[in-house]
């Protein structure tokens, strides 16, 4: 027994190094096709990845017909990045293709996947191949193409890390929330990262579920467990990204009538700016008097409040405290999982947030109308809409 054990103290795990992969050298092309896919997403650098992939697009889409081929390779890397049409155009790059009783059927399913997506990548590819010649003729450079290589040299190869950290076994993740204010990134930029995330969450569940036989294959290496963790991280990124958005909208300026009179109605209101925590941000209270449907979230005390009135002139703010709202339709209620509901207050319907409410097992209880440095404004709405008192 060792002095540790001995003593009883705990020893720290240590993290297992990654092995260093052996590349296109050791690719074991004798195995057919399914072997070199999973030796692809194991073993197989991104960059040697991408290489290929290129070198596909350059055969396929040659500049003598056509421009399309400089325009697709004018997209970022990340685009070019997917193992399993890395080990498609491997396949078909050194003329494996030939031989059927290696998998060629198999392999030709990857790369009319693999052509879907370069011609998807023609026209935004254009845009950037255009927006270079620009730059090349001493043109100044467009705010959108300026936004692009800002998400592409920040978030999408942060995104891209946390997908090798995958590829090495971990099960690691990423709080896109905090990384966009820490690049400095907006609202703007969410269109840019969200279908890269979405085609991940597609696919993993498309395995996951056993919906898509290609996915099945191409991460049949995965354990369930895995593809589970995967899932989980894309469901939470997109989520970052859609409070991204919410939190624009709620901090952008607004124009009221009236503004001046709001302004003293509002100005000794205390309330919760912005909470990292719940990645929520409140919206400016100016925007409260007159509307007919509030929506708060007290971070302390987890407790989200539903204020409604059916008075022809709204809500009335007096201090930090909202005045006029029906105390036999406006509700609060604790969340046990704030993170499952939030998304929800922010985004749907009044009848949708109703049909949400009903799924919250905690119990439903009358609001006092007052708000205090704890409380995120999450949002308001001018349509009165009648829904029956659930308590």
């Amino acid at each position: 027994m060792s002095l540790t054990a001995l003593k009883g103290k705990k020893t720290r795990k240590k993290n297992a190094r990654a092995k260093a992969r052996t590349g296109l050298a050791g690719v074991p092309v004798d195995k057919g096709f399914n072997a070199v896919k999973d030796y692809f997403h194991l073993q197989v650098d991104r960059k040697d990845c991408i290489q290929q992939v290129k070198t596909w697009i350059k055969n396929n889409f040659p500049s003598k017909e056509t421009n399309n081929g400089k325009y697709i390779l004018a997209n970022p890397d990340y685009h070019f990045s997917m193992t399993h049409h890395a080990a498609a155009a491997f396949w078909y790059n050194n003329d494996l293709y030939k031989n059927n009783d290696l998998g060629g059927n198999l392999a030709s399913e990857f790369l009319n996947a693999l052509m879907d997506k370069a011609i998807l990548l023609i026209e935004p590819g254009k845009k950037l191949y255009e927006e270079k010649q620009k730059v090349n003729n001493v043109i100044s450079i467009s705010p959108t193409v300026k936004l692009m290589r800002k998400v592409n040299n920040t978030i999408m190869q942060e995104l891209l890390e946390l997908e090798d950290k995958w590829i090495d076994g971990e099960d690691a993740t990423i709080n896109v929330y905090d990384r966009f204010k820490f690049h400095g990134l907006t609202n703007a930029a969410v269109s840019q990262v969200k279908p890269m995330i979405e085609g991940w969450l597609l696919d993993y569940e498309d395995a996951y579920h056993k919906r898509c036989d290609q996915a099945v294959e191409g991460y049949s290496h995965l354990k369930k467990s895995a593809l589970n963790h995967r899932i989980k991280v894309c469901k939470e990124m997109l989520s970052d990204l859609d409070r991204i958005k919410s939190a624009s909208k709620a901090s952008r300026n607004v124009k009221i009538k009236g503004s001046v009179a709001i302004d003293k109605q509002v100005s000794k209101v205390q309330y919760k700016k912005e909470d990292a925590n719940f990645k929520i941000v409140s919206i400016n209270p100016i925007q409260i008097p007159n509307k007919n449907r509030l929506y708060t979230f007290n971070c302390k005390y987890k407790v989200v409040t539903e204020y409604v009135t059916d008075s022809p002139s709204g809500f009335v703010i007096s201090g930090s405290t909202i005045k006029n709202f029906n105390k036999a339709t406006s509700r609060a209620v604790t969340l046990r999982k704030p993170d499952d509901y939030l998304p929800v207050f922010l985004s749907k319907t009044p009848k949708q947030i109703d049909e949400a409410w009903k799924g919250i097992t905690t119990k439903t209880f009358a609001p006092n109308g007052r708000i205090n440095k704890d409380t995120i404004l999450l949002r308001v709405l001018d349509k009165w809409v009648k829904l029956k008192n659930n308590f």
